[in-house]
């Protein structure tokens, strides 16, 4: 069965759970009604399902190909897609109308680029790394900049990058060795090597922005003295359009696992000619900008490939025919029952479904925060926006990645010997997805950022205003009927463990780093699942709603059955994290390194 995008799902959601409609008095807002996101929704189901996600085979098996001229031809009917991408005007979507975007909240973004995402991943990165680019210079750029570059990376006329990684640094920027020298006319010459740069040549549009990490020429040592540079594959006229050939070059492509029709790129650049952006030696907090969004985007990209790894699984389990319902034949006239009836494959099934309903929701709930924290008049709402944003940041990369790569094993495991064959597409979106967990900071990495920086910083107001709204939200609701009682007590029972994992690291992690280290992953999980169950209470609430109000649609009870499911099956994991961080560091550091 093709990819089919999520649109009735993502409707039940901003319409329901959401109610996106509540914030129709704000300018942010004002062109996103219900009924205009559902036109939007209805438009992205059709064309990432009939444009995009028939290429997404053609791009694994193909890949791109690099020539010793430096260009990169990427796979059969990119170049198609990728027009019709712009002539849609979907990467305007979520962009500021003064540089030609469409101004519409985030959330509604979300919405389409999971869609892109699961229905081919490898293409979809090249026009969310853009955005980032755009993002970054929307910040930070000066007037001129923004005036020159803003208008071609909104309408993705020109392409973006986002250069960091060297061959000898990765997550530890502080040791990169690429210089910048000042000239006469206020530019500057690059020179360095740049590593595993997503989209960094292709032949998809007429320029590329490279924005590049670099140390200007006695800078202070570490992440101090880094600034962050604009330097475009052609430098610009006097017209603003693509000029004289900068001296970087794409020395070639990377051999991946996975997502294949994206070009991984080693770039040179060799005393190419760049522009500062921003201050000097505050570009990391710039590229932040830039780096934050990924991070957004790659656990987005793990709820997508989830979904369509789902989907693919269940057209198979369907399909396959393999012994008998352990209550009785359901397929009485055929030779064997169908696999869906055998309860370990609808564990499978509903271990997925119920990850990825609730991380739809968490993801989505996620954007709309960040959206208040620019849109709202409320100075209260905009901070609690910005505190859930960076809170939430690292638990929305590495827990939909880790779940989503679960749910792909599990996917491939549904197919049994079939699923590892390339003859169906299990094998692809589990190498597909594999890169996420690792790329824009390790998860390990996002655990330690948020244990490390996120709880602490300003007091730990954001995660106490967190502890809060579950609280409120379990209050509010403590005389609701037996149908959400389950919901209400899980929220309950997860935040008490939750808060409980907050206290002992707050006790223990000060007096031992180490220990901080020690239960930053299983911490992250337990975020991660009590953030579901609030999901999963939502949900149940709206759909409960609309069951009471007469609705017949199953969608609602089918909720309710799915988020029960998470509850009693999936959210118990928490006990396990809470009892397993608490053991600390001191045996998973005793052995010396020379014993391993």
């Amino acid at each position: 069965m093709p990819y089919q995008a999520p649109v009735r799902d993502y409707l039940f959601l901003l319409r329901d759970v959401l109610q996106l409609d509540r914030y129709a008095n704000l300018p942010a807002f004002a062109d996103a009604s219900m009924d205009t996101v559902e036109a939007i929704l209805e438009e992205a189901g059709k064309f990432t399902s009939e444009v995009l996600a028939p290429l997404n085979g053609v791009g694994d098996k193909e890949g791109c190909t690099w020539s010793p001229d430096f260009s990169v031809k990427t796979p059969s009917g990119f170049k198609d897609a990728y027009a019709k991408l712009v002539e849609g005007g979907w990467p305007a979507l979520g962009s500021d109308p003064a540089y030609g975007g469409q101004g519409l909240p985030h959330v509604v973004n979300v919405a389409f680029s999971e869609m892109s995402s699961s229905a081919n991943m490898a293409f979809s990165m090249y026009p969310g790394l853009t955005h980032g680019a755009y993002s970054a210079i929307h910040v930070g750029g000066t007037p001129e900049q923004k005036a020159l570059y803003l208008p071609k990376l909104v309408s993705f006329q020109w392409a973006g990058t986002m250069n960091l990684t060297e061959p000898h640094c990765g997550t530890d920027l502080g040791l990169l060795r690429t210089k910048a020298v000042p000239q006469a006319d206020g530019s500057y010459k690059i020179t360095g090597q740049k590593i595993w740069i997503s989209g960094g040549e292709q032949d998809l549009t007429e320029n590329i922005v490279h924005l590049v990490l670099a140390r200007i020429e006695g800078a202070p040592a570490g992440v101090r003295g880094i600034s962050l540079f604009i330097v475009p594959k052609f430098i610009p006229d006097a017209d603003g359009n693509p000029g004289e050939r900068n001296s970087v070059k794409c020395l070639g492509l990377e051999e991946k696992m996975g997502i294949h029709g994206n070009a991984t790129c080693v770039i040179s650049h060799e005393e190419a000619t760049g522009w500062l952006i921003g201050e000097e030696n505050a570009g990391l907090k710039l590229m932040f900008v830039m780096m934050n969004e990924a991070r957004l985007g790659v656990g987005l990209q793990g709820l997508a490939q989830a979904e369509a790894a789902y989907q693919a699984a269940v057209a198979f389990a369907k399909d396959r025919l393999q012994g008998r319902s352990l209550t009785g034949p359901k397929n009485p006239d055929g030779p064997a029952d169908p696999i869906i009836v055998h309860p370990d494959v609808r564990r499978m099934l509903m271990d997925a479904r119920a990850i990825i309903e609730g991380g739809r929701a968490f993801m989505a709930w996620t954007a709309l925060h960040g959206d208040l924290a620019h849109a709202s008049p409320d100075e209260a709402v905009q901070q609690k926006g910005r505190d859930y944003m960076a809170l939430m940041t690292p638990v929305v990369k590495a827990f939909l990645t880790d779940r989503g790569f679960q749910v792909c094993s599990d996917a491939m495991q549904v197919h049994g010997g079939s699923g590892f064959t390339e003859h169906f597409p299990a094998s692809q979106y589990l190498r597909d997805v594999r890169i996420a967990l690792i790329y824009e900071g390790t998860n390990g990495v996002q655990a330690l950022d948020l244990v490390g920086r996120k709880l602490a910083a300003d007091g730990g107001r954001g995660v106490m205003s967190f502890f809060a709204e579950l609280d409120q939200f379990v209050a509010d609701n403590e005389a609701a009927g037996p149908e959400l009682k389950p919901f209400i007590d899980g929220v309950a029972r997860a935040k008490g463990e939750l808060q409980e994992a907050t206290m002992w690291l707050m006790q223990n992690g000060l007096a031992n780093p180490d220990n901080a280290g020690a239960a930053s992953t299983n911490y992250l999980q337990l975020f991660g699942l009590t953030a579901l169950a609030y999901m999963w209470a939502m949900i149940a609430k709206a759909a409960q709603a609309k069951i009471a109000a007469g609705d017949a649609d199953p969608l609602y009870a089918n909720k309710l059955v799915v988020g029960r499911y998470y509850v009693d099956r999936i959210l118990p994991e928490t006990s396990a994290h809470l009892a397993k961080l608490k053991t600390g560091a001191e045996l998973m550091m005793k052995l010396p390194a020379e014993a391993f």
